[in-house]
């Protein structure tokens, strides 16, 4: 009798180890991020996650897997030290309508930004940028551009306002 339940416990932990390994195979999961602190969402890049919070998680650049998540409509990754740019693939995310990637120490903005015509709110404040890519004049649904706390200049600014939408709200 004990070893039928034994040979019973062994049977079923095999076949859920077989399950698991099969699941693995089958469905591609991302990429893991290289900052082991980040925790990497649970659902695939074409899921119903709209928003993306990485905030605080002591990044030092954009987890690749990011970019593959093309339906986000919100990314924070605030406070963290982001030093650079982002990658030019930020334009791959282009149903993105809200990026703070605020208090960090970034020291420029890629030209590629101008290309997410949907974002409406771009907070870059409390980083390093010494300048800033005219492309961003591009971005006509824009509503919220807060530059504050950074080096750039002004006449970099005076190009980019040219092209943003009259009621815009720009913080300094």
């Amino acid at each position: 009798m004990l070893k039928s339940r034994i040979f019973t416990v062994v049977f079923v932990i095999t076949l859920l180890l077989f399950g698991a390994f099969f699941l693995l195979i089958t469905y591609k999961l991302p990429p893991t991020p290289s900052n082991n602190s980040v925790k990497e969402p649970l659902t695939s890049p074409t899921s119903s996650v709209y928003t993306l919070d990485l905030s605080a998680q002591s990044l030092d650049k954009l987890p690749e897997y990011v970019l593959s998540y093309t339906l986000l409509e919100e990314l924070i990754i605030s406070n963290n030290n982001i030093t650079g740019a982002l990658p030019a693939e930020i334009r791959n995310l282009k149903n993105l309508k809200v990026l703070d990637a605020s208090n960090n120490n970034m020291t420029g903005v890629p030209a590629e930004v101008g290309q997410l015509s949907n974002l409406e709110v771009l907070n870059l404040s409390n980083n390093k940028l010494t300048g800033l890519p005219y492309e961003l004049g591009n971005l006509k649904n824009l509503q919220i551009l807060d530059l504050s706390g950074n080096d750039y200049a002004k006449a970099d600014l005076d190009v980019i306002k040219k092209g943003l939408p009259s009621n815009i709200k720009i913080i300094y």
